[in-house]
This record gives C-alpha cells, sequence and structure tokens, in this order.
C-alpha cells in the first residue's frame, strides 16, 4: 500500500525526491502520512481537496481488496 501511494504522490509533485510515506498503526487502523515539498502542497491536496479525496478513494479501493482499513493523510 506504501508503494501505491508512494507513486501517486511523486506522479504529482515537482520534487519527487522529496515525497516520503510514513505508516503509523493505531486502533487497528494503518494511518499513512505522506509528506511532499512545501510548494508542492497544493498539488497533491487539488481545488478544494479534490485530489486528495481521489487518492483515498484508490487507496481505499485497494484497502478493501486486502480487508484492511486504511487512512490517508496529507501532512
Amino acid at each position: 500500500m506504501k508503494e501505491l501511494i508512494t507513486f501517486i504522490a511523486k506522479s504529482l509533485v515537482k520534487q519527487p525526491e522529496a515525497v516520503s510515506v510514513n505508516m503509523v498503526e493505531k486502533d487497528g487502523v494503518e494511518i499513512y502520512e505522506v509528506h511532499v515539498a512545501p510548494e508542492d502542497m497544493g498539488k497533491v491536496i487539488g481545488k478544494q481537496g479534490k485530489i486528495a479525496k481521489a487518492i483515498r478513494a484508490v487507496v481505499k479501493a485497494a484497502a478493501i481488496k486486502q480487508n484492511k482499513k486504511i487512512s490517508v493523510d496529507i501532512v
């Protein structure tokens, strides 16, 4: 799952080397924290959060196939 999120984030930004994804497990939920360069934050979030919602939808679909609970946070 981490590879999927990293691939999507690196595809969106101008500085792919600054992208990092960390996984933290809390109460049975895997929380993936996506860190990007400050100037790329808008590209990952998108207007009115549309890109962020799309990333979460793709990851949620992949998580359902694996019977996991996953959350994606853009930090």
